[in-house]
């Protein structure tokens, strides 16, 4: 019988990425990521329940994202969060299609589901940098979690509109989902300061949690559908829930300790594996000029609104509004699924959105974090 290392080495890379972003003080999303894509240059590939964990991280972190997201503030800036989400979205779409169809030379139909993909920003590089930094609470870093998930709610009825095919689940998943959001805030919150609940070690709030988000996955997967909006939604209900000086808040630090200990790195590291180097050096040139035009048109979307709405952290806002990777991810697996992309063409989105899961959160941590003073509630 042979041993399996993978959960070793897996292991291994959690503890070392986190070392590392305490020694330079970077966000840890930034090291698994590029901790897994060294692995998989060494040929090391992630197990299927790797794959599932990855899947269940991501979804978990978008929970926590929307768990961030203050509905008031949203409510009372929704104008401008609509502009900075409208540009973020169409912006990257435009230039992407532009480039893929005529001067890559795509079909149409995968041009459309490359500049789809490269229009998100990303829950989990956005929540993890502003969790990791402490500023989730402030009103900048609110205003950019709800931004953030404005421009994936189009990027997702942009995919679901051009290329899913609904079925009979589809409605099951829309019908069961929208039915449980819609009684989740009083159904959730007696459970979360429920007095026989609260403080158990075996943790049951936190169980019936993942429980929702599970059957989110799996009504998702059965109706051909994605689990993130819902997700982000559920944690936006339980927001209130979890404000400071509530009887649930202890339970999302609690959640937040369980995800960042294993789960959400699981979910940056298989993302960081799955990488072909070997198509992204035959497609080198092609990967450059899509991610600088990504990237432009991204800031070129994003700046000058952030600049005029938040003048002490603009360049902070648009870096980490010019990050791509969960939502632009499933899109690219669903073109490689479907026949609408080809492995070439699969591998030079994917490098495209980790370069830019990692160089601009990179920079918004580096050289353009707010002062302190600058960015308080």
């Amino acid at each position: 019988m042979q041993t399996d290392a993978i959960p070793l080495i897996t292991g291994l890379l959690i503890l070392t990425a986190s070392l590392l972003s305490l020694k330079l003080g970077l966000s840890v999303a930034i090291f698994e990521i590029l901790l897994g894509l060294a692995a998989g240059g060494l040929g090391l590939r992630p197990a299927e329940w790797m794959v599932y964990i990855a899947g269940f991280g991501g979804i978990l972190l978008t929970f926590l994202a929307g768990a961030e997201v203050d509905g008031k503030l949203l409510r009372d800036n929704l104008r401008q969060a609509g502009l900075i989400s409208f540009f973020s979205f169409f912006a990257p779409l435009a230039a992407g299609y532009i480039l893929l169809r005529y001067v890559a030379h795509w079909s149409a139909a995968a041009a459309a589901l490359g500049g789809i993909a490269l229009s998100e920003t990303s829950v989990a590089v956005v929540y993890s940098v502003l969790a990791e930094t402490g500023r989730q609470g402030s009103k900048t870093g609110k205003l950019l979690m709800a931004c953030t998930f404005l421009t994936n709610t189009l990027t997702a009825l942009a995919l679901s509109a051009a290329f899913l095919k609904p079925n009979f689940y589809t409605f099951v998943f829309l019908a069961v989902s929208g039915g449980f959001l819609a009684a989740a805030w009083r159904f959730s919150g007696s459970i979360l300061r429920h007095p026989r609940l609260a403080g158990k070690v075996i943790e049951p709030e936190i169980k019936y949690i993942f429980f929702v988000l599970l059957a989110f996955i799996y009504l998702a997967e059965l109706g051909a559908s994605q689990a993130m909006l819902p997700a982000f939604i559920f944690g936006l209900l339980m927001s209130g829930h979890f404000r400071a000086g509530c009887a649930a808040a202890p339970v999302k630090n609690r959640l937040r300790t369980v995800a960042y200990a294993f789960i959400t790195p699981m979910f940056f590291i298989v993302t960081g594996m799955k990488v072909s180097l070997a198509a992204l050096w035959d497609a080198a040139g092609l990967f450059a000029a899509l991610f600088a035009a990504r990237q432009a048109a991204k800031a070129a979307g994003v700046y000058f609104f952030a600049k005029k709405f938040f003048p002490a952290a603009g360049g902070h806002f648009t870096l980490l509004m010019s990050t791509g990777l969960t939502f632009g991810l499933m899109a690219a697996l669903f073109g490689l699924k479907e026949g609408v992309l080809d492995t070439r063409q699969y591998s030079v989105l994917t490098c495209v959105l980790i370069a830019s899961a990692v160089l601009p959160a990179f920079a918004a941590q580096r050289w353009f974090a707010p002062a302190a003073e600058e960015d308080l509630p």
